[in-house]
């Protein structure tokens, strides 16, 4: 943690069931910071979670009052939401009532409990169609989908909040999560599975033909579009800088979370064909709506105010740890 020092607990994980979150709560454990989660299951899973577990739906007030009053968190980080783009723009009622709706209700309880720190999950849907890249946190944030546009909504609830009430409040807007824990026990696990990694992994593992790949007529070198893959456990480090940060008294601050380097369809592909040693058959289809070309993210507030450097930045070493990962669990966490 470098000069930021171990965060203070208890801390709450909503959400912590799922990928980021429960490598963020082996964080916190390992730095021997008592950790609770709170998630409803939906799309976490039990067998990821190796502490007090409380399963609870942000959308029930009551029970949420009962686990703060149980347990007295000093900070919550906050990753419980729904998070699947398409998902959103053809169901937004879901989305304005499970991410918005339950932080509100989550942040009436935390400023009932007089919990003040808050660490949230945030995302570089925010910015939208990138207007210049890379995107650096003065980019304009002009969401595109309902998804986007929730996480935005969040991001200003905690920020009135702040002022209003004294929250102290961190958004971490992160570029594509990817990898899994190098102990290989902690990995991806969606259904359905949307996300580049997985999915390739899963061709190599027979459990689908082919990888599609989403149009090769992108203005990028070849042809296919480039993302910013950022290690899970590199992500969990920069939650735990920013509780650190806040509970040092920072009020708020916001950050973008990746390495600054982007990897192509292809490359991640051929990555996985050489790791693997599967042949891994690629389709090419039309392009999606909304795909752009290009999303890296740019920027040094992570360093400046984090102290945080993304420790592993090789899509091989990203793509190796996601594969131990799926090899140990061919079925995820449905053993």
């Amino acid at each position: 943690m470098d000069n930021l020092g171990v965060p203070q607990g208890p801390v709450l994980v909503t959400g912590g069931a799922g990928y980021i979150g429960s490598h963020t709560v082996r964080a916190l454990e390992r730095r021997g910071v008592p950790v609770i989660v709170l998630d409803n299951l939906s799309t976490g899973h039990r067998a990821a979670v190796k502490v007090p577990l409380e399963v609870v739906d942000l959308a029930d007030r009551a029970a949420l009052g009962r686990v703060f009053m149980a347990y007295r968190p000093t900070a919550v980080i906050h990753f419980a939401a729904r998070a699947y783009v398409g998902e959103s723009v053809g169901d937004p009622s879901r989305y304005y009532r499970e991410n918005v709706i339950n932080t509100w209700n989550l942040l009436e309880a935390m400023r009932a409990a007089a919990c003040r720190d808050i660490v949230f999950s945030s995302t570089c849907a925010t910015y939208g169609d990138p207007v210049r890249v890379p995107i650096d946190e003065t980019h304009p944030q002009q969401p595109i989908s309902p998804y986007g546009r929730t996480k935005l909504h969040m991001e200003h609830m905690m920020q009135d909040y702040g002022r209003a009430y004294g929250l102290r409040w961190a958004a971490l807007r992160y570029f594509n999560a990817a990898g899994a824990s190098r102990d290989g026990d902690l990995g991806e696990h969606h259904e359905p599975e949307t996300h580049l990694i997985p999915l390739v992994l899963g061709v190599a593992q027979g459990k689908r033909p082919e990888i599609l790949i989403f149009g090769d007529d992108y203005d990028t070198p070849d042809g296919t579009c480039i993302r910013d893959y950022v290690h899970v456990d590199d992500l969990a480090d920069a939650h735990l800088r920013a509780l650190s940060k806040l509970q040092q008294g920072s009020p708020e601050l916001v950050c973008n979370l990746g390495t600054g380097n982007g990897f192509s369809v292809r490359e991640v592909i051929e990555a996985a064909r050489r790791i693997t040693g599967h042949a891994i058959p690629a389709r090419i289809t039309p392009r999606r709506a909304g795909d752009p070309s290009r999303l890296v993210s740019g920027g040094t507030r992570a360093r400046e105010l984090l102290g945080w450097t993304p420790r592993t930045t090789a899509i091989e070493d990203i793509v190796s740890d996601a594969w131990r990962f799926h090899r140990a669990f061919p079925n995820g966490y449905s053993f």
